[in-house]
C-alpha cells in the first residue's frame, strides 16, 4: 500500500491506510519518507536525495535507515540513477535471461549450446 500511487488504490484500501496512519505515528513518518522517496524516483528528482537521507537520519525507522545506508554506500550511482534520463534496464533485463538460461543448463554446456539457446530464444 505504500508504494502504490494513491489514485490507483481502492478507495478502502485508501480509509484502511488512513485509519494506520492516525493510529502509529511511526507508521505516519515511515509512510510521508517513502511517498518522498517514490516521487524522487517518479520524477528523477536526486536534488532531494541529501535532504530525503538526514530526514531518515533524523527521525526514520531503523529499516528506513538501514536503506539509507546503503544508498550511501553507493551514492554515486544512486545520485545519478535518480537525475538521469539514461536507463540501462533493456541490458540488465537481457543479461538476466542470459544468466537465467545459463543456470537452467546446470553447468553441463559450453559456451556454443548457450549461445544456441539464447539465439534460438530471441
Amino acid at each position: 500500500m505504500f508504494l502504490q500511487r494513491a489514485e490507483r488504490r481502492a478507495a478502502e484500501g485508501t480509509g484502511y491506510l488512513e485509519h494506520l496512519l492516525q493510529r502509529d505515528s511511526t507508521l505516519a513518518t515511515t509512510y510521508t519518507l517513502t511517498q518522498e522517496f517514490l516521487t524522487m524516483v517518479r520524477e528523477l528528482r536526486g536534488d532531494r536525495l541529501d535532504p530525503w537521507i538526514e530526514a531518515v537520519d533524523t527521525q526514520g525507522p531503523a529499516q528506513l535507515r538501514r536503506f539509507a545506508l546503503g544508498l550511501r554506500d553507493d551514492y554515486a550511482a544512486v545520485q545519478a540513477g535518480l537525475s538521469l534520463v539514461h536507463s540501462n534496464g533493456q541490458t540488465e533485463g537481457f543479461i538476466n535471461k542470459l544468466k537465467l538460461t545459463k543456470r537452467a543448463m546446470y553447468g553441463r554446456g559450453k559456451f556454443d549450446l548457450l549461445r544456441q539457446r539464447v539465439l534460438r530464444a530471441a
